[in-house]
């Protein structure tokens, strides 16, 4: 019980390498969000993600700087989401 691939296993991990943001959207919205994921070939996680990199990268090239981050942990958490 409890192996690799097991729920609990899978949601610890989660926990200890993800922060979770709830975001409360108004109503339709959600659908709206799905359907231009989806035409991106991407999830709403995913989708958001995306612009939320777009949106940090613009400010600090426009901020001439960084957010504090080291540019390797800017480099793995941006460039995969980047690519679309």
């Amino acid at each position: 019980m409890g192996g690799k691939t097991s729920a609990k296993s899978k949601n610890e991990w989660i926990a200890k390498a993800y922060d979770r943001i709830n975001l409360t959207v108004p109503k339709g919205r959600k659908a709206e969000l799905q359907a231009i994921a989806e035409r991106h070939g991407q999830s709403v996680n995913g989708f958001i993600n995306n612009l939320i990199d777009k949106a940090l990268e613009r400010e600090q090239v426009q901020a001439g700087g960084g957010f504090g981050f080291s540019d390797s942990v800017q480099e793995n958490n941006c460039s995969s989401r980047l690519s679309e």
